[in-house]
């Protein structure tokens, strides 16, 4: 019997399995798959990500340095608002190259990670949950003492288990352009009902484009206009669901989720990569998989450490939706230099923050 089966290896679930396998556990992951693809999740992180890749993954995996974004209330022609710093902010890397080099670092840690297998049925017992999967020789049911659900938005785990949905999920698009563009700013367009939209320049790889709608809008003529603003064309595209909001409970009696199962995800962007690698983190140091009990140590731990960011950043969304001039008067009193974290809103309070306003008056 595994110690834990985790199904998904995204960056939420290879994480938690190479953590899991160096505490000694013994971790069966499944991927639906080919790790990595299809791409459906934006390359723009803060740096914040080395922290959580092996050694020699930035030097193989950056593509361009961003040091500040541009905000519209309209198309590219409108007036922009700048928020910089002195220094470089967060990075653009090759979204694909970093789960295989998460994938790639828990199979070095010992995992047993079983690409183009598809999990079919989870059922938790008394003492075990058995996950029946189908692989390229076959159907087969495996025994674990407990499953981690780091299958993404429309998680097979929660739903088999009955686990609380998301408070929402968006429908966001990617589109790419392969003309090089090294420009140190992104640009971030308030155009799009409840959400925004994005041009990040991405080194010699091109430009990405992408936005988000809430269910029910037309997302793709929604973007063609976005990128008709632009005067382009992109070459390549991708999709998927962005979920917003964890719900009120995450575990079950002997399952958990991380990451975009869990909605794990900043509010005000819907990144979700260092908030479930955060996650995955605290449920491999918190989860004895002997020990169910310790399943609602994972969930205080998480919580206690992203609970007030994902508050705040809902209250950053906010601003996407308030009357035009508002919007506009707001980001002519604020941009400039700035002391904020992209992954943090609580910074927008901190000692850097108040001397970079301060600088200004």
């Amino acid at each position: 019997m595994y110690d834990f089966v985790v199904v998904g290896a995204g960056p939420a679930g290879s994480r938690f399995a190479r953590r899991a396998a160096e505490r000694g556990h013994d971790v069966l992951a499944f991927e639906q798959g080919t790790v990595g693809e299809p791409l459906a999740c934006s390359g723009h992180v803060s740096t914040d990500v080395w922290e959580f890749t092996p050694p020699g993954a930035r030097e193989d995996l950056l593509q361009n340095e961003v040091s500040g974004a541009r905000f519209h209330r309209g198309g590219p022609d409108s007036e922009a608002h700048p928020f910089y710093k002195d220094e470089v902010i967060s990075n653009v890397i090759d979204r694909v190259g970093l789960d295989r080099t998460l994938a790639e670092a828990a199979r070095d840690a010992g995992v047993d990670l079983r690409e183009k297998h598809t999990v079919l049925s989870v059922a938790e017992r008394r003492d075990h949950v058995e996950v029946t999967v189908r692989g390229p020789d076959g159907t087969d049911t495996y025994r674990a003492r407990m499953v981690a659900g780091c299958d993404g938005p429309q998680s097979r785990v929660r739903s088999e288990l009955g686990l609380p949905e998301p408070g929402e999920l968006l429908h966001g698009v990617l589109g790419f352009t392969d003309d090089p563009d090294h420009d140190d700013f992104v640009d971030v367009h308030l155009t799009v009902p409840r959400f925004f939209a994005w041009r990040i320049p991405r080194g010699d790889a091109g430009v990405e484009y992408g936005l988000a709608t809430p269910p029910g809008d037309d997302v793709r003529a929604t973007f063609e206009a976005f990128t008709d603003a632009y005067g382009v064309e992109t070459t390549r595209r991708c999709s998927g669901l962005i979920p917003i909001g964890p719900p009120k409970r995450v575990t079950g009696r002997r399952a958990f989720l991380i990451g975009d199962a869990a909605a794990q995800t900043k509010p005000f962007t819907g990144g979700g990569i260092l908030y479930g690698m955060t996650a995955a983190d605290h449920a491999a140091r918190e989860i004895a998989p002997t020990d169910p009990g310790t399943l609602g140590d994972y969930e205080r731990a998480w919580r206690d450490d992203l609970r007030s960011e994902i508050r705040l950043g809902h209250l950053v969304r906010a601003g996407y939706s308030f009357p035009g001039p508002v919007q506009e008067a707001g980001m002519r009193a604020l941009s400039g230099e700035i002391g904020v974290h992209m992954d943090r809103p609580s910074t927008v309070f901190s000692t850097e923050q108040l001397k970079a306003l301060l600088s200004r008056s």
